[in-house]
């Protein structure tokens, strides 16, 4: 089967125990990742959800696989768009590698569909998310304020 893949890799200056920690506390994550959240007992079977500011479910599934603090897998699956939760369900991989005084991040974003719109859209959204992560445990604060930019005059006049 054919499948759409979406892969992300940084390096973050931080350790592996407070990259986990950043990646998997609701209250730290709503710093980066625009007052979104996810809720899981972080445990392998355990369920998983991604909840906005003002508690609309946007992505729900399982942990697949965790490792503290090298490796989790999520089954996920998106619940706000009907055109991309027909896609059905994705699996997101984040591993957590050491190399020196920096943590490798690498995301790996998978579904078994060709021309997935859902890869489509977290291709958007993973590098934003993370480099406001990557800032905020670097340097205490986030780089974005908003996930996508402010419309500009001549968009809002048309």
């Amino acid at each position: 089967m054919t499948r759409s893949t979406f892969v992300y890799v940084t390096y973050i200056r931080t350790t592996p125990e407070k990259l986990w920690s950043a990646l998997t506390d609701a209250e730290f994550m709503k710093q980066y990742w625009f007052g979104m959240h996810c809720e899981s007992e972080w445990k392998a079977g355990s369920a998983w959800k991604l909840v906005s500011s003002e508690g609309q479910l946007f992505d729900a599934g399982e942990i697949v696989e965790a490792e503290p603090p090298l490796r989790l897998v999520i089954r996920w699956q998106h619940e706000n768009k009907p055109e991309l939760k027909v896609e059905g369900a994705s699996l997101c991989t984040m591993e957590l590698e050491p190399s020196g005084s920096a943590v490798k991040l690498s995301i790996t974003h998978t579904i078994e569909r060709e021309h997935s719109k859902l890869i489509d859209a977290v291709s958007g959204g993973w590098p934003k998310v993370i480099s406001n992560l990557k800032s905020l445990l670097e340097t205490g604060s986030i780089a974005l304020q908003e996930p996508y930019p402010a419309a500009s005059a001549c968009e809002r006049k048309a």
